[in-house]
């Protein structure tokens, strides 16, 4: 098994020449950056000693956990996407973090992010996850990096509901492509909480299949400037909110007439009931002599009948 060590930071080629003049305590305290992507390492060792380190790239190696990190208190970029990691652990003393890659591992559940306050990109794409199963995000965890996350990337971990994620009123770049994501009205909800979202792609999920798709997002999320890869020139969305105004415009002066016509209806009907009403009482009052209980009522429908008719 591969650890990534002291020692194997010592062995390293890409670390020797730059030994020259300090000891190797002493290079490692001014150590910031460290490369070790695509080196088979299956876990992390003691790393203590590199104090000062500020970005760790170990992306394409074998990891399933994320330990012995917590000395990083400096550290402001880990790359640890395509590993084999499956919970997001130990993390919370990494409270400088500004970029956190792990896409292309197992993770089912986003979690052990609350402390990370200056998180602005958080990238989780293509986790190989079980058939069936979906990517899903701790709430609370949302709610922790509402004011801090700018770039989120959830493509491809067969989302179907984003609903959750309109608490980030920060972000500005949000890619979610080759989804399952489909209510276009759901989503125009969520993207009007987004004041400062300029770029996003959803290409390859079913609601790119709706009428009037990329229209109805333009007018929707005001700062768009990416849409699925495409710019989007100004003249076009003011030209397509004016459309779109005097549409609701021309929508509320055709309903008018119909409610006015309504109501006459309605006026008719009553007035109808209400001659009815009188004729009845009327009748009654020109037989106020007889027993009103125990008479039969037809005489007020004589007039109408046949027989009547041909009697006369």
């Amino acid at each position: 098994m591969v650890r990534l060590t002291i020692d194997l930071i010592a062995k390293s080629r890409n670390h020797f020449k730059k030994k020259r003049g300090l000891s190797f305590p002493e290079y490692l305290k001014t150590l910031t950056h460290l490369h070790f992507f695509s080196k088979n390492i299956e876990d992390i060792g003691d790393l203590s000693m590199c104090r000062n380190l500020t970005v760790l790239y170990l992306y394409d190696n074998q990891i399933t956990h994320i330990c012995n990190l917590g000395f990083a208190s400096n550290l402001t970029h880990l790359y640890m996407q395509n590993n084999n990691i499956t919970h997001i652990d130990n993390l919370s003393n990494l409270q400088k973090l500004s970029k956190l890659y792990l896409g292309g591992n197992r993770i089912a559940m986003v979690e052990g992010l609350e402390t990370l306050c200056e998180l602005r990109e958080l990238h989780l794409e293509n986790q190989r996850l079980e058939p069936g199963e979906k990517l899903l995000i701790d709430p609370m965890n949302l709610l922790s990096l509402a004011e801090s996350l700018c770039v989120l990337n959830i493509n491809n971990n067969n989302i179907d509901d984003i609903r959750d994620l309109t608490v980030l009123k920060k972000l500005q770049h949000f890619s979610a492509a080759d989804n399952r994501l489909y209510n276009m009205e759901v989503k125009i909800d969520v993207f009007s909480h987004w004041p400062q979202l300029l770029q996003m792609d959803l290409v390859g999920n079913p609601v790119c299949e709706k009428k009037k798709y990329r229209d109805r997002l333009i007018t929707a999320a005001h700062s768009l400037e990416v849409l699925d890869g495409k710019g989007i020139n100004e003249l076009t969305r003011q030209f397509l909110i004016n459309w779109k105004a005097s549409k609701e415009a021309r929508k509320k002066k055709n309903n008018k007439p119909q409610s006015n016509r309504k109501n006459l209806m309605y006026g008719l009907t009553m007035l109808v009931v209400l001659l009815f009403f009188f004729f009845f009482l009327s009748e009654i009052k020109r037989h106020k002599n007889e027993r009103f209980l125990g008479t039969d009522l037809s005489f007020m429908w004589l007039p109408y009948r046949p027989s009547a008719v041909m009697d006369a």
